[in-house]
């Protein structure tokens, strides 16, 4: 029996993400993955099993990215900047003539979560601790002064969460920089 060829497994699964991201789970077929990823179908199924259990480790390192990014944030920049800062970060590189491809667990709830408990999951626990980020953002700017003190931090944070998401599905469908800039404004104005 010929054995398996090893590939990079960290550099095939970026570029799985990258195909997923780019055109969904329903989007992306096995050939899709095989032809990105490098890898013949033996070495695919035997690392990952199939499509669905190679799409949720590209969920969960597309999350653990958006861990760090977050943690990021809020280590290298004051509270209101740092909220600031996660909204540009989906809308600094649109292109409003191309394919914007938004956000990957955003782009996952629409398509999966309402029919897969374990992916719904996986995005209900990413967009909790994004909530939780814009939650201690909110507290730390009262504190420093940046954030009127009448906010209150369950709302505020709850409402940049549901700006958030509308933010990153326009992206997709209206990437028009003013509009996104406008909705961006708008949200942090409202911490006066």
């Amino acid at each position: 029996m010929p054995s398996e060829k090893q590939f990079d497994k960290e550099a095939a699964l970026e570029r799985a993400l990258q195909a997923f991201w780019a055109h969904g789970f329903e989007g992306t077929s096995m050939q899709d993955l095989v032809d990105c990823m490098g890898v013949n179908r033996g070495s695919l199924y035997a690392t990952y099993g199939d499509k669905r259990a190679l799409f949720l480790a590209a969920l969960q390192r597309y999350d653990g990215d958006r861990r760090r990014m977050l943690a990021h944030l809020a280590a290298r920049h004051a509270p209101r900047e740092a909220i600031r800062q996660l909204f540009l970060a989906f809308i600094k590189d649109i292109d409003p003539d191309g394919c914007n491809k938004g956000c990957f667990l955003t782009n996952t709830a629409l398509e999966l979560a309402a029919h897969d408990p374990e992916i719904r999951a996986v995005v209900a626990a990413a967009q909790g601790d994004i909530e939780a980020f814009f939650k201690r953002m909110v507290v730390a700017g009262k504190n420093a002064g940046e954030i009127a003190d009448q906010i209150d931090p369950l709302e505020a944070s709850r409402t940049l969460l549901a700006t958030l998401l509308g933010v990153v599905v326009l992206v997709r469908s209206r990437p028009e920089r003013a509009l996104l800039k406008t909705i961006v404004d708008d949200a942090l104005r409202r911490f006066d």
